[in-house]
């Protein structure tokens, strides 16, 4: 081969790499644009996965509270199963007995059953009569003469019982004020 063949073959090969490679001799700034394009094409990548993640845990969060809230009512319920037995067998055994008192005391024994029942689940009784009107745990119905002094600005009737469930209030009483 002779040096002017050599020198187009060396031409041609420097052509070739240039185009295979043209960052090579371009700008560095342009290198840069690249390189920084790449990062926030990678940044925005795992944003966008992380967003995802944040998402499907939210989701699976929620549903898993809902279904510990329906599952805390079926322990509930199911401790009051027995009461509802013992109310159907009480009536029952009431069409067949003329016993007034007989019946007084299975009523009287299945609400201290139920009463149990909730007391152990943390039901708990707001005591209201005789106690000064607290408008925080007690709804004033109507207000009466009081039947002594001290009884002003005291609760004299309680028309309903207030609950609270493990402290917290779930019913108000609904009393009668002394004036």
């Amino acid at each position: 081969m002779s040096t002017q063949e050599n020198d187009t073959v060396n031409e041609q090969n420097g052509q070739e790499q240039q185009q295979e490679n043209p960052a090579a001799e371009s700008d560095p700034k342009d290198v840069q644009l690249s390189e920084m394009k790449a990062k926030v094409d990678e940044l925005n990548d795992k944003y966008l996965r992380l967003y995802s993640e944040f998402d499907n845990f939210r989701k699976r969060t929620a549903k898993e509270k809902q279904e510990l809230i329906q599952a805390g009512g079926e322990d509930v319920f199911k401790s009051i199963l027995p009461v509802i037995d013992d109310f159907e067998r009480a009536i029952r055994s009431n069409s067949e007995t003329s016993d007034v008192k007989a019946v007084n005391d299975g009523v009287s024994l299945i609400y201290t059953k139920l009463k149990s029942t909730l007391n152990q689940k943390g039901l708990e009784e707001m005591k209201a009569l005789g106690e000064p009107f607290n408008a925080d745990v007690h709804e004033a119905i109507t207000s009466i003469p009081a039947p002594s002094d001290d009884m002003k600005g005291k609760v004299v009737d309680e028309l309903e019982k207030g609950y609270m469930l493990n402290g917290k209030i779930i019913r108000f009483a609904k009393v009668v004020i002394g004036n």
